[in-house]
């Protein structure tokens, strides 16, 4: 049964961070959101239509990775519950464990890395997302009602990255 983990959290909090340093820890396919987009749209608009296609091909490809026992990270905003219903949905036909993250980080931290990320610091960063997009989301966030790991990325993230290692293990 292969492990699922669904990362939720506002553009800067630290997700795609995170992901990279449990894929250190153990062996994970990361499904990037921001990068499929690019890989699918030249010009990403932003639009529902683009967003509803976006996110159908993401889950297609999840339920794919999963069902050939794939270990996977899906590194996504994933603010809405209803939105993460559909990876509850894919986790539970695939039989994947399925293990739930909130990411999160102060909101000074965050304003700081959309301004450093706006400035272009030279590390390659596949989110568009600044500021504003930020501020614009932040309403949208909705309580996951599962149990989930809870992760503050302005603090050592290592405790939680190891806590999930073992959690797949298990």
């Amino acid at each position: 049964m292969p492990a699922f983990v669904v990362v939720s959290g506002l553009p800067g909090t630290g997700k795609s961070f995170f992901c990279n340093k449990l894929a250190q820890k153990s062996s994970f396919y990361i499904l990037e959101s921001d990068a499929m987009r690019k890989t699918l749209f030249s010009s990403p608009d932003y639009s529902v239509a683009e967003n509803t296609h976006l996110f159908t091909v993401c889950h297609i490809l999840i339920e794919d990775l999963l069902k050939r026992g794939i270990p996977l990270i899906f590194d996504a905003t994933n603010l809405s519950e209803r939105h993460r219903e559909r990876l509850y949905r894919i986790g539970d036909r695939t039989g994947a464990r399925l293990i739930l993250v909130r990411i999160d980080a102060p909101s000074t931290i965050i304003y700081q890395r959309l301004q450093t990320r706006s400035e272009g610091d030279g590390l390659e960063n596949k989110s568009d997302a600044d500021w504003e997009v930020y501020c614009r989301m932040k309403p949208a966030v909705d309580k996951i009602r599962r149990n989930h790991f809870a992760v503050d990325t302005s603090q050592d993230i290592m405790p939680v990255v190891d806590k999930i290692v073992r959690e797949i293990n298990r």
